[in-house]
């Protein structure tokens, strides 16, 4: 899995497997796409406006915990110039 984000366009990408078929790109939301395959398989996540639906509160990181060992790593978010 890969997490990427453009700071640019403030789109945040959860990359769960190389794209190897062609895939539809559903519109949940205003900020929410996920790629999807014929089959079901989700291949990605696409966050629209990512900094405001990655923030946890004001400390504007994203936390990543591996759940079976209970490993956090921090990561800054680019906040927006309005910010």
């Amino acid at each position: 899995m890969r997490f990427t984000y453009d700071p640019r366009y403030n789109v945040g990408y959860i990359r769960f497997r190389e794209k190897q078929v062609q895939v539809e790109s559903i519109r949940l939301s205003d900020e929410l796409v996920v790629d999807m395959a014929p089959d079901g398989t989700v291949y990605g996540i696409e966050l629209l406006n990512a900094n405001e639906q990655l923030q946890s509160g004001d400390m504007g990181e994203l936390i990543v915990i591996n759940e079976a060992t209970g490993e956090h790593t921090k990561l800054p978010l680019i906040k927006n110039k309005t910010d």
